[in-house]
């Protein structure tokens, strides 16, 4: 029989007429044999991967705050986007110097 396995989540009817969905605690037992594995190895593991994200949202949060002081400086008159300047930049026609 076919099996459907899920990391995480429930369903308690996993006889879904042809194969099973196994989610969450059943399917980690499934291929384990431990119906502890979620609890002593998974879900370290979700606690190691928040770890990650948080890191990695300071990061993307520094990073957003330099793109955005540097547009600010760039293409900002008292706090209002120069539309004028902006667009210029962005589609205006650039002369090729030649040497």
């Amino acid at each position: 029989m076919a099996v459907n396995g899920c990391c995480f989540g429930k369903d308690n009817k996993p006889d879904k007429n042809g194969y099973l969905k196994l989610c969450g605690q059943r399917f980690w037992e499934f291929i384990s044999g431990d119906e502890k594995l979620y609890i002593d190895v998974i879900e370290p593991i979700g606690y190691k991967a928040k770890q990650k994200n948080d890191e990695f949202m300071e990061n993307y949060a520094q990073v957003v705050n330099k793109l955005t002081l540097e547009f600010s400086q760039e293409f900002c008159d008292d706090g209002k986007i120069n539309w004028s300047k902006l667009v210029e930049y962005n589609s205006g026609f650039k002369k090729i110097i030649k040497n």
